[in-house]
């Protein structure tokens, strides 16, 4: 909490456009009531709770600037001859690995998932695969109904492939935090209930 509000706070003073950061900010403080309705009967593991605050700073950057205009990416834009900045991009492969995680995490110490850990990863990645999708119809329900104050929500800057590869990114995301974080979630998981982890 102590990094969340001051970031929180600079994210909603004077921000590019009021209505793009409420919905670019409204998953964090959706994200912020469920973890603090379920602290008490189900607390996370640190690795997570830790992705958890990296997604909400993303997406808070997001909101304050606009997807399509947050200044570091603009510069890269500008040496690397990007056609665009691809902020969103880092928002969208946060979107499959942070998840992946908290996915992980709750079919682990549910049981929902029996057998291998190939079956556990496949699960996984078409829960972010699905998660990615529903996230790509609500921004096209929100654009439907606001019109054209959707733009910067959408933040597609003419690129026609963009909800294709922001599930592509949102894929990538999932897999390379399987890869890279698994051991690790696997540890803090036995030191919170041992027997969910020995039970793959």
């Amino acid at each position: 909490m102590a990094i969340f509000i001051p970031v929180l706070i600079w994210s909603f003073v004077f921000p590019k456009d009021q209505f793009t950061w409420f919905l670019e900010v409204l998953p964090v403080f959706i994200a912020l009531f469920i973890m603090a309705l379920t602290y008490k009967k189900f607390p996370l593991t640190p690795l997570l709770y830790t992705l958890i605050l990296i997604h909400m700073i993303i997406l808070m950057v997001g909101g304050h600037y606009t997807y399509a205009e947050v200044p570091l990416f603009d510069w890269i834009k500008e040496v690397f001859e990007h056609s665009r900045n691809n902020y969103d991009k880092v928002g969208h492969f946060a979107q499959g690995f942070i998840p992946a995680i908290l996915a992980r995490e709750i079919l682990i110490r549910k049981h929902i998932v029996q057998g291998t850990k190939i079956w556990l990863n496949y699960i996984i990645l078409s829960i972010i695969l699905a998660f990615s999708a529903f996230y790509e119809l609500l921004e096209w329900w929100v654009a439907l109904v606001v019109g054209e104050d959707a733009e910067a929500f959408l933040g597609t800057q003419g690129y026609i492939w963009d909800t294709q590869s922001d599930m592509g990114y949102a894929l990538a995301g999932g897999i390379v935090a399987l890869l890279l974080l698994s051991k690790l979630h696997d540890k803090q998981l036995s030191q919170v209930l041992p027997e969910d982890v020995n039970t793959l």
